[in-house]
């Protein structure tokens, strides 16, 4: 009975098996059949049932990897384990012994991949290759990718020169990785560099990959001398390629050279897609020519490409943006008419631009009508009403859809809740706005440093300091660093409450802290010190913030003017104050208001 086993060529990195009987005799035979690297059919007669375990052990491993090290490499190796048999079924222990290892070493390496465990799989490698063992470059892919995520490039690039340096081969999806991991760091000189030694040709996601980079960051010149060396090696660019670059074309010279490209494109029998022409599109709105870009929208089905509900996205923010309010309702009436289904982006396009304009009954109009076209409001959507409603200082009625809102299960997100919290600051309604910010953590929406700062600052401005430092206590406790907004709405409300030696205890903690206080806090400390009759410390804390590399404000010189005045020196103070118009230190117009409120004391 004959045992036939057909292994792949070292492309396809696999054993199949494809007759096994579970009883072998001495006598049975074991044919592997398979490519050498010379691509010639060689026969093998094996015998014993032991040699049938390792080759079935050791291709059952590589089918779970899906790839046999490198591609060929541990085939190699059992071919010549294979080949130090006699016919007798006799074969060298050492040469099984190292297989054996081989394929051991490399699940290891796979289970500690699969388990996230980079560190250990990283100096496992190590170990492996120290023993000569040949890894498999799957793993170590993964691996690779793992540390560039991490922001890890050198050691996913050590990876790859052990990789190298092992006798493993690396194919184009591990460089592919590798530039990857370079370009999302920044480092587009090092994906450069690594694509002008890879050991196999570059694929056309190799040069995007490296093209979206370089356009990213403004380099399109450079761009194109890749596109160029793309060229010269055979490599032909795909509908991405030619998208990256035309996008960036537009970005950078403008629609008309970009419309060049779409033009060579076609000539190289490269089709673009509904992506392509919406970067088109894109382009000649930020060019101003708006009428231009629906004319294209018409066109487009005679270029074989049928417009989706982005494009028309595109030219309705255009619209709206332009205040074309007219053309927007048209345009989605045509949208509805062709069969186009409008997007919560869609609707939320107009409702933001309603709601600028202060026509929220409108807006709310159209947010009524987004579950009829089978779109479900998101924060988004209700965002523009309920700030429309507070700047118009309806709270009712933002309170009132803000719960309509969580009612229909759409739940706020952090924007919605910094909006209304701003809103009940500025109405002096601090307390309602201390209980929802408590509330925000139940709700599962975490509070951020904007969200403290706004409540911290409404307390200050009501005259709730004490309260005011214990929000200040608790962002500190959920680590969230305070920054000059914090100290500066803190110092302030100390010096408007008259504890201005506890708002220069505040003022020099921030200081130590390493937050670098504006002019406004200088300014609140000043102002402070003059009303309760200290201008000297006042003028003492202008040198100190001039010499903090802080430069003084109208609103600096005015306050210490008038603490001058307000000591009882007004003619002292009306001639530092021409001085001061005289350097051009104040505005004329500014100087006679405060020579006018000084005259009067």
């Amino acid at each position: 009975m004959d045992l036939m086993v057909s292994t792949s060529s070292a492309q396809e990195g696999f054993c199949l098996i494809q007759q096994f009987h579970h009883e072998c005799k001495p006598s049975s035979k074991l044919y592997v059949l398979g490519r050498t690297s010379r691509n010639v059919k060689s026969r093998v007669s094996l015998g014993s049932r032991k040699r049938n375990r390792l080759v079935l052990t050791f291709a059952a491993s590589k089918v779970e990897s899906s790839g046999l090290n490198g591609r060929a490499q541990k085939f190699e190796t059992l071919a010549s384990v294979v080949s130090n048999s006699n016919g007798n079924g006799h074969y060298s222990s050492a040469n099984s012994s190292f297989a054996l290892e081989d394929v051991e070493s490399n699940n290891h390496l796979r289970q500690l991949v699969r388990a996230g465990e980079l560190e250990e799989g990283f100096k496992f490698l190590e170990n492996m290759v120290y023993h000569g063992n040949v890894p498999d470059i799957i793993p170590c892919t993964t691996l690779i990718r793992g540390f560039c995520r991490m922001g890890k490039t050198k050691k996913a690039a050590k990876i790859l020169e052990i990789l190298e340096g092992s006798g493993a081969v690396p194919d184009v999806i591990t460089y592919n990785v590798m530039i990857s991991g370079y370009c999302k760091a920044g480092e587009i000189n090092n994906a450069l560099s690594l694509l002008d030694r890879m050991s196999v040709s570059p694929d056309v996601v190799t040069y995007n990959t490296i093209l979206r980079s370089l356009c990213d960051s403004g380099k399109l010149k450079q761009a194109m001398e890749v596109l160029d060396r793309q060229l010269q090696r055979d490599c032909y660019p795909d509908v991405i390629t030619y998208t990256i670059l035309i996008e960036a074309t537009c970005k950078e010279t403008g629609v008309g050279e970009a419309m060049k490209l779409l033009d060579e494109m076609r000539e190289r029998g490269c089709t673009p897609d509904v992506v392509t022409y919406n970067v088109l599109v894109n382009g000649i709105c930020k060019e101003g020519r708006l009428d231009e870009a629906i004319k294209f929208l018409n066109d487009m089905p005679s270029y074989g490409c049928q417009p989706n509900v982005i494009t028309h996205n595109i030219i309705l923010r255009s619209m709206c943006s332009t205040g074309r309010w007219m053309d927007a309702e048209k345009l989605l009436a045509d949208m509805l008419r062709k069969g186009f289904s409008p997007s919560v982006v869609t609707f939320n396009i107009l409702i933001n631009f309603l709601c600028r304009k202060g026509l929220l009954g409108r807006a709310i109009d159209i947010l009524e009508k987004m579950p009829k076209h089978g779109c479900q409001p998101n924060s988004l959507s209700y965002n523009p009403l309920l700030h429309g409603f507070c700047k118009e200082k309806k709270m009712d009625r933002a309170i009132e859809y803000l719960e309509r809102m969580v009612s229909r299960g759409c739940y706020p997100d952090i924007v919605t809740y910094n909006t209304m919290l701003t809103a009940l600051c500025k109405d002096g309604k601090v307390e309602d706005a201390v209980e929802i910010l408590n509330q925000l953590s139940s709700k599962g929406c975490s509070p951020v440093l904007i969200t403290y700062n706004t409540v911290i600052d409404g307390l200050a401005k009501a005259g709730k300091t004490g309260k005011a430092i214990k929000l200040l206590d608790e962002m500190r406790a959920k680590d969230l660093k305070p920054d000059t907004i914090t100290y500066s709405s803190l110092v302030g409300g100390l010096s408007r409450e008259g504890k201005v030696d506890e708002a220069i205890k505040f003022f020099h903690e921030f200081e130590r802290m390493g937050v670098r206080p504006n002019a406004v806090t200088f300014n609140s400390i000043m102002l402070g010190l003059c009303k309760t009759r200290q201008t000297d410390r006042a003028i003492d804390f202008l040198v100190y913030m001039i010499n903090r590399g802080c430069k003084p404000t109208e609103t600096s010189y005015t306050i210490l003017i008038e603490g001058i005045a307000y000591e009882g020196m007004a003619k002292e103070a009306l001639e530092l104050l021409g001085e001061l118009c005289n350097k051009g230190l104040m505005k004329r117009s500014s100087a006679e208001q405060v020579a006018g409120k000084c005259s009067s004391k």
